[in-house]
């Protein structure tokens, strides 16, 4: 296939320009060719690393992760343990933020029970609760 412009390739992965920009601009994606009017022109190579990228940050992968992956990828004849380390240690994240949601879940639902009644905003349980319980998370901005 011909280069692509990178609008070809995002509609191609249904993904927006800027993401791809941005995988160029962290160097998870080569620097494309361009042409004589100065637009980016795709190989099949760029998409099918695109590819490789997009189905990674679907699974959650770091840029991290991505990176290291992408570089055992340019080894094609060493051994695979370093890939499946990296799938172990990812899957030891994904188990661990699934804690955090289950006990997420548990408060928002104990959260919501403080409430089952319609009432004024002024008497809300929740919103009382809120504020009641409200307090800085170290290592984080307030949000605004």
């Amino acid at each position: 296939m011909a280069g692509q412009q990178i609008g070809e390739l995002a509609r191609r992965f249904e993904c927006p320009v800027e993401t791809i920009r941005y995988y160029e601009r962290t160097g998870l994606l080569p620097a494309p060719a361009r042409t004589n009017g100065n637009y980016r022109s795709y190989s099949d190579e760029h998409a099918g690393q695109l590819a490789f990228i997009l189905n990674c940050r679907a699974l959650d992968m770091t840029h991290r992760e991505i990176r290291t992956l992408l570089d055992l990828r340019r080894k094609p004849k060493n051994g695979c343990s370093d890939v499946n380390a990296i799938i172990e240690g990812h899957i030891g994240q994904v188990r661990h933020r699934i804690g955090e949601l289950k006990q997420l879940l548990t408060g928002l639902e104990a959260l919501r029970t403080s409430c089952n009644q319609p009432r004024a905003v002024e008497d809300c349980q929740i919103l009382s609760a809120l504020h009641r319980n409200a307090r800085p998370r170290a290592g984080r901005a307030p949000v605004r």
